[in-house]
């Protein structure tokens, strides 16, 4: 299975984004994010990953235009996310032609609502689990899920959230160390590999990715015959340091 690049684009009151592990206050601008997804997809992008910061944090839908925008004239399958938080929210995007939807903080605070939009929308839905380590009351490290634009910590650990998915119709998850993202520190592959081994959900990587070389690490990544689906690649692809083309290339390796 070959490893899908997803190109991120997070929209900010109507910019192109990317924060630095999350913090808000950490934010570099790229533009505008229509003309990045036009950049995106006349390099190469065969998908693409959008994302609606300010909803994420405060719900509404404050950059709803340009999501939908993106949406229905890039030409290529998008994953978009963002304060998605019910059916209405779910079924705007999917009208707008969004191939697949990510869940956040609704997956976490109200799973009954992702039951169903996981009934309605069989496969075309994913969990975002975004995490940081933190330390538990033994000493031990564990990955806490974070909920509400990354702003709210105290969610269950990774594993337990992943259990409570197992049997639903969803598409996979998006698995995002937010200690990582935006550092280009290389990703979490203990972490991730773990993932697999615990989950038969198809899993999307996210966070760290700084080149060539992650991302065919990536690809290679396993756990028995398990293999990672996609991964999610933001800032290196945003500033220059990885193209579309390289990008791509590692991911077919």
């Amino acid at each position: 299975m070959t490893l899908e690049l997803w190109p991120a684009i997070d929209i900010r009151a109507g910019k192109c984004v990317r924060l630095l592990r999350g913090q808000f206050s950490s934010e570099t601008v790229y533009g505008d994010p229509l003309e990045q997804a036009v950049a995106f997809v006349s390099a190469g992008a065969s998908r693409l990953h959008v994302v609606d910061l300010d909803a994420a944090r405060e719900g509404g839908w404050p950059n709803r235009h340009v999501l939908l925008r993106i949406a229905s004239s890039s030409g290529v399958p998008v994953q978009a996310g963002g304060g998605v938080r019910d059916e209405a929210a779910a079924a705007a995007l999917f009208d707008a032609g969004v191939a697949r939807v990510v869940v956040g903080t609704v997956a976490i605070e109200q799973p009954e609502v992702l039951a169903r939009i996981a009934a309605r929308w069989p496969s075309q839905v994913l969990v975002g689990l975004d995490h940081r380590s933190a330390a538990g009351p033994d000493g031990t490290i564990r990955r806490e899920v974070a909920v509400r634009g990354w702003v709210d910590s105290g969610g269950p650990d990774l594993e337990a959230a992943l259990q409570r998915l197992e049997d639903l119709p969803i598409g996979g998850v998006v698995v995002t160390d937010i200690d990582r993202d935006g550092t280009g520190a290389g990703p979490d592959m203990a972490g991730l590999a773990h993932v697999l081994a615990l989950t038969g959900l198809q899993v999307v990587a996210s966070g760290g990715i700084a080149g060539t070389s992650d991302l065919v690490a990536l690809a290679g990544l396993g756990a028995g015959a398990r293999r990672l689906a996609g991964a999610i690649v933001g800032r290196a692809l945003l500033s220059g340091a990885l193209s579309i083309s390289e990008a791509v290339a590692a991911c077919e390796q």
